[in-house]
């Protein structure tokens, strides 16, 4: 007969595997999302923090355009 020790040293190099996806797949997700809301993320905090005031105050936000004929 097998003892408990056996069959879970058998299991070892799996469980060690599954470790090692499961800690891979958590840095992944933490790096992926880190990047995208650097990327995504306002462009400057004291511009935004103006557009609101000026929202708040009943200012417009106007922006120029050029018309091209």
């Amino acid at each position: 007969m097998k003892s408990s020790k056996a069959s879970i040293g058998a299991l070892h190099p799996i469980l060690f595997f599954v470790g090692v996806y499961v800690v891979a797949l958590f840095f992944s997700i933490f790096i992926c999302s880190t990047v995208f809301y650097s990327i995504n993320g306002p462009a400057n905090e004291a511009s935004t923090k103006e557009y609101k005031a000026e929202q708040l105050a009943g200012g417009s936000y106007q922006s120029s355009s050029v018309a091209v004929h």
